[in-house]
């Protein structure tokens, strides 16, 4: 995981990978013990559901379209340009609310589990059992939080 000096390219990922997280297109861009990060593209209507992150800090740049989050409780939105940071340890959730696919850079520090994390949601399948999902994540360090009631 030692990082070398040199440009990761729009059309290139890490070793050529692409992860399809439950409907979602992620492209890792970089992976070292200290960070992580992976282009992400949100098609129309999918979302992270609120989780929490207790070991890593996690940051999104928006790069295309507008974003919802619940953030440790309280609803925001973010547009191109826009940073959003999440600070580990407190509640979030992403979602793809508007009429369009959402492009962003994602990145994590430090990287922890979550890139074998991804490995495992992807070879879950793009319509994986909740439940599979919520396992897998806790034993990968992010811990999906029970749905609220209606």
């Amino acid at each position: 995981m030692t990082m070398t000096a040199g440009i990761t390219r729009s059309e290139e990922s890490l070793e050529g990978i692409e992860w399809n997280i439950l409907g979602q297109l992620y492209v890792p861009k970089h992976l070292t013990e200290s960070s992580m990060s992976w282009h992400a593209t949100f098609p129309v209507g999918t979302f992270v559901p609120p989780h929490i992150h207790p070991t890593q800090d996690e940051f999104l740049y928006i790069l295309e379209g507008r974003f919802d989050f619940v953030l440790n409780g309280t609803e925001d939105h973010a547009e191109p340009g826009d940073l959003v940071r999440l600070p580990m340890g407190q509640p979030h959730g992403i979602f793809n609310k508007t009429d369009a696919a959402v492009k962003c850079l994602f990145w994590v520090s430090p990287a922890r589990r979550l890139f074998d994390l991804f490995w495992a949601l992807h070879n879950l399948g793009p319509t994986a059992n909740p439940a599979d999902v919520v396992a897998v994540s806790a034993k990968h360090e992010v811990d999906f939080l029970p749905p609220e009631e209606a």
